[in-house]
């Protein structure tokens, strides 16, 4: 009886501890202060740098690939000196822990509060069905991308948030995610999350909806704090674009494990349609069109072989505006 007590009442002192972090927090960052972000599996920086450009700080990322490490601290840390090639270590998230990576980064030994906002999209090769195919052929196993281990990263993105106790996060990845062997990753994260004091919604998005020149469907989770006091909410569409029919039945194959479980449902959002009422999509001849033409081939100036990118063609400036005909 003595130790179920002791062990409610060290179960209380961490809650309390946890909640008084997260107040402390956004307490910070109603007072003007920067929210702070660590990118997970970050790459040379892809969702780091809208962070970035709406106003975050990237104080930290975790990525295992050496040239990735080394690009993302190039992108985020060239003023930080010394510190930089800290940045630029490649660190496999399975080997290194949190309070590590805080102590490498030489941040505070109070570790949970460190960081406001975790972002990052775990390795989708064992989610995506190409990739499964190709573990097929690889591993000779007709479920060989259960057996992927990178379908568990997942987990250490979770143990991430456990331990710096984040105020929001958001993950992104393939929406065959959804369905992984029956298993729905992103309900079954924010059931987690739920319990550590979240609020927690998904969805599936199309990149062309929101600017991009890129029919690209990703699953997105998103998850605040309760002590912020709001709902979540994911952005209405800014574009439109009528998507080929095969995208409907891709969101299908995915949706099939929420069947028709309203408790799976408490977490999902419907995927925001966009309206033709909208502009139009952003097409590839849009967003790369003006850059300069590559002619020293026709010039018999570009040899067969290795390249080296080290000779840069002139930008020839503001291009005028395509319009579709």
């Amino acid at each position: 009886m003595v130790n179920t007590e002791q062990a409610l009442f060290s179960e209380g002192n961490q809650l309390a501890a946890t909640d008084s972090s997260r107040k402390q927090k956004l307490n910070r960052i109603r007072r003007g202060g920067i929210p702070r972000v660590l990118d997970l599996f970050a790459g040379c920086g892809g969702l780091s740098l809208g962070f970035q450009a709406a106003g975050f700080e990237i104080v930290g990322s975790v990525e295992s690939d050496p040239l990735a490490a080394k690009s993302h601290a190039l992108n985020f840390y060239k003023k930080s000196g010394v510190l930089q090639e800290v940045h630029a270590q490649a660190r496999d998230i399975t080997k290194v822990e949190p309070e590590q990576l805080i102590a490498e980064l030489q941040m505070s030994p109070d570790i949970e509060n460190n960081i406001d906002v975790i972002i990052g999209g775990p390795p989708c090769q064992a989610f995506a069905r190409v990739g499964r195919a190709k573990l097929r052929e690889v591993a000779v196993h007709p479920e060989a991308f259960l057996q992927d281990t990178r379908g568990n990263l997942y987990l250490r993105y979770l143990a991430y948030i456990r331990k710096l106790q984040p105020i929001a996060l958001l993950m992104e990845n393939v929406p065959d995610i959804l369905n992984y062997g029956g298993h729905n990753i992103a309900h079954e994260m924010c059931e987690v999350l739920s319990e550590m004091g979240y609020v927690c919604k998904y969805t599936i998005s199309n990149a062309a909806y929101y600017g991009v020149p890129q029919m690209r469907e990703r699953m997105l989770l998103i998850a605040y704090t309760k002590e912020i006091g709001t709902e979540v909410e994911f952005p209405l569409p800014t574009h439109w674009v009528e998507l080929p029919k095969g995208y409907e039945g891709s969101r299908q194959v995915a949706l099939k494990a929420l069947g028709g479980n309203l408790f799976t449902y408490m977490f999902y959002t419907p995927p925001l349609e966009a309206s033709s009422m909208l502009t139009y999509a952003i097409t590839a001849q849009e967003a790369l069109g003006d850059l300069p033409r590559i002619t020293l081939h026709l010039e018999g100036k570009m040899k067969r072989g290795t390249r080296r990118f080290n000779q840069q063609i002139p930008y020839q400036g503001v291009r005028e505006p395509f319009h579709l005909k």
